[in-house]
């Protein structure tokens, strides 16, 4: 059964070249291929759920495959409900996402490419979920980054291939700093599997007395942190999102967003639960940065125009949530369920969510081709089916009761109050009661901006007539040809998930919340304990939602859009020189940082030459050549005096015939010269045929050592 793991893993692999191959020749094949990949790696996955539920099967517990000798170390690979849990979700997405495409993609170029990058973006994104070291992790995370960074360059534009730069970029800066980590952590504990390192920092806190080992596992968790932030979009390395959603596809964006940010989140997680478990000092850095994050992605989000791009910032913004839970794990011991839970079951949302509201942009762009809000302003019109699936995903990630966000975002407000009582009695932490006062205000101001920019969104293209009428006419006319039918009942299915999972919260939701326990290390269930529909919880969600509504009536409504032509239109408020990386990220690496090495390079190079000048004139001064010879050798030199000596003693005693005098120095120094290039020659040739000989040596070795 463990094989079915290698399977979930290296089949999309194996299918992303048979895709491409069959789209050498068959472009419909391509695609239903490339449906049946994707829908045969949902299939693995609910069996896998069943096989494992199965009590007369072999525990999950124990479901491991290991590949040994991959680069010295093998890979590893385990299962558990939460692994299974993402990985289906992965693999639901990728589905979705994958159907949808068809249609998406009529009328692009390189189509080849893109479902050849996908599917080998699968396997890679599975094997994250799925390792059980910081090795095979990092294999894959880094095959991710690489694979997924075609997604953005797609359509090859001048703002795409910047966009994928800078993804491309800060994954693999991210990268390198996560492989120091990496180092730091096998050469203080000589292994990198995750059960292994469970309590590590905890054991070095309470073993040492210097806390050099401690700060040593910190500096690494940090290196960590920074690579897994950078891919969840996590502040401030959260710069690659607002630009890469907008230019890829809109498939792509929905993946980015759903999956590709778990991929880090997961990351930080495994950190959280397993090496800094208890740590107070831990638990405050991810709250703290979580805070950050959730608040800059919001008001990013609210000043942005673009439909796509308001989405990305939502993503950084929802990241936030998910990392104060996270943080809150950390630090939360009695109520840490509410914490691990509230944490998990907004990754699952925010996935779902953010797949219906990517896939319904898709939708839009594939119409207008834009997207920015006032050129699709009323494309929803008269569009029920349409305005159905937005809806849904606006009131999930708005967080209104009966819809799944309401429950994950009831659960860390639960959190945060759990743990500021905790420290109101006397509890030790590095947060007092105001600051978490603070952060909880945050959190649901935060929420507030999150109604408000996806109030915007639904007003501008749903309820708003567009500005020019004939443009509004023509959006009108579409009424139900703006989609393929199965693209509408993959979107409407999706999104009806989210009410579902909002309406029976104990019933969905719950067991989703437990198949996050074991991973997490929760033994205390507590989600059927709380009142969800209670005037505390509800108070939590109406404050939030109040915060919204003025907010888009009083910012939105009266500042961010302006009288123009008669009509109103939406206005970009933002300041532009704030972006952090125009402003600090591509000035210090690609301006400061090579004109400070360049300065210091040069300052050592004119430091060696001094040194050598200086040693060259005192210890190892040259000494001084009689004769020094323009051309030639000694040997040449003498032959020719002697030469010319004989010649000359000749033609005055024997020859008499007083010819002109040669010079046989001159004709023996080209001699030399000549027969010193063709050494030069044959020695290279010499050396070359040597090379190659070794080379066939060295085959021939390998072939007697494997078939003989």
């Amino acid at each position: 059964m463990s094989g079915i793991l290698g399977f979930v893993v290296f089949f999309p692999m194996v299918s992303a070249l048979v895709c491409y191959l069959i789209g050498k020749k068959d472009k419909k094949g391509r695609d239903y291929f490339a449906d049946a990949a994707t829908g045969m790696e949902l299939a693995a996955f609910l069996l896998l759920f069943f096989l494992t539920k199965n009590s007369a099967g072999p525990s999950h517990q124990d479901l491991m495959l290991e590949i040994p000798e991959v680069c010295g170390m093998g890979l590893h690979f385990v299962l558990d409900d939460f692994r299974m849990l993402y990985g289906g979700i992965a693999a639901l997405l990728w589905f979705a996402s994958t159907l949808f495409s068809r249609e998406y993609f009529t009328h692009y170029r390189n189509r080849n490419r893109y479902y050849l990058f996908l599917l080998l973006t699968l396997g890679a994104t599975e094997g994250v979920f799925l390792s059980a070291d910081f090795y095979t992790m990092f294999l894959f995370f880094e095959m991710m980054s690489f694979t997924s960074y075609v997604w953005v360059a797609q359509d090859e534009k001048k703002a795409s291939l910047r966009a994928a730069e800078t993804y491309l970029a800060v994954a693999v800066i991210g990268g390198l700093v996560m492989l120091m980590g990496i180092f730091m952590i096998y050469n203080m504990t000589g292994t990198l599997v995750f059960e292994e390192l469970a309590g590590c920092y905890q054991m070095y806190a309470l073993t040492t007395s210097s806390g050099i080992p401690e700060k040593k596992l910190m500096i690494a968790g940090i290196c960590l942190l920074v690579g897994f932030g950078a891919k969840a979009g996590a502040f401030p390395l959260h710069i690659w999102l607002p630009k890469a959603h907008p230019a890829a596809p809109a498939p792509a964006s929905a993946l980015l967003s759903g999956i590709l940010t778990k991929a880090g989140v997961f990351g930080i997680l495994v950190l959280t639960a397993f090496i800094f478990a208890g740590s107070v000092r831990w638990g405050s850095i991810i709250l703290l940065l979580g805070v950050c994050t959730m608040v800059t992605g919001a008001v990013l989000a609210l000043f942005s125009v673009d439909l796509k791009r308001t989405l990305a910032c939502s993503s950084v913004s929802q990241i936030g949530f998910i990392l104060v839970g996270v943080g809150l794990s950390g630090l939360l011991d009695e109520g840490r369920w509410a914490a691990v839970e509230g944490s998990l079951l907004h990754m699952v949302n925010h996935s779902l969510i953010k797949l219906v509201l990517f896939l319904a942009a898709g939708v839009v762009f594939m119409n207008v081709h834009k997207l920015n809000l006032n050129d699709i302003r009323g494309f929803g019109r008269k569009k029920p089916l349409l305005h159905f699936i937005f809806l849904m995903g606006v009131l999930g990630i708005g967080g209104l009761p009966l819809w799944n966000g309401y429950i994950s975002k009831t659960l860390l407000h639960e959190a945060i109050v759990m743990y500021t009582e905790l420290i109101r009695e006397g509890m030790p932490g590095l947060f007092d009661v105001s600051a978490l006062k603070g952060i909880e205000w945050c959190f649901l101001v935060s929420g507030g901006l999150t109604v408000a920019y996806m109030l915007k969104l639904y007003a501008a293209v749903f309820i708003e007539k567009n500005a020019d009428r004939e443009i509004q006419d023509r959006f009108d006319a579409m009424n139900g040809a703006y989609m393929e039918k199965a693209n509408g009942i993959v979107l409407a299915s999706c999104a009806a998930l989210l009410p579902v999972m909002g309406f029976f919260p104990n019933l969905v939701m719950g067991s989703l919340a437990k198949m996050g326990h074991g991973f997490m290390g929760v033994t205390k269930e507590g989600f059927s304990s709380v009142t969800w529909f209670s005037p505390e919880n509800l108070k939590g969600a109406g404050i939030s939602i109040g915060i919204g509504i003025l907010v888009y009536l009083v910012i939105v409504r009266l500042w961010m859009m302006k009288k123009k032509d008669g009509s109103t239109v939406y206005v970009d408020r933002w300041y532009r020189r704030l972006d952090l990386e125009n402003l600090i990220y591509r000035p210090v690496l690609l301006g400061f940082l090579p004109f400070v090495f360049g300065v210091i390079c040069r300052v050592f190079d004119s430091l060696i030459d001094t040194v050598v000048v200086l040693l060259r004139k005192t210890l190892y001064k040259d000494s001084k050549i009689p004769h020094e010879l323009e051309e030639g050798t000694i040997i040449t030199h003498a032959a020719g005096s002697v030469a010319g000596g004989i010649l000359g003693i000749a033609n005055a005693t024997i020859w008499r015939r007083h010819p002109k005098k040669k010079d046989y120095q001159h004709k023996y120094a080209i001699l030399y010269e000549e027969w010193a290039e063709d050494s030069i020659i044959i020695g290279r040739s010499l050396s070359f045929g040597l090379l190659l000989f070794c080379i066939g040596l060295i085959i021939t070795v390998i072939y007697l050592l494997l078939w003989c």
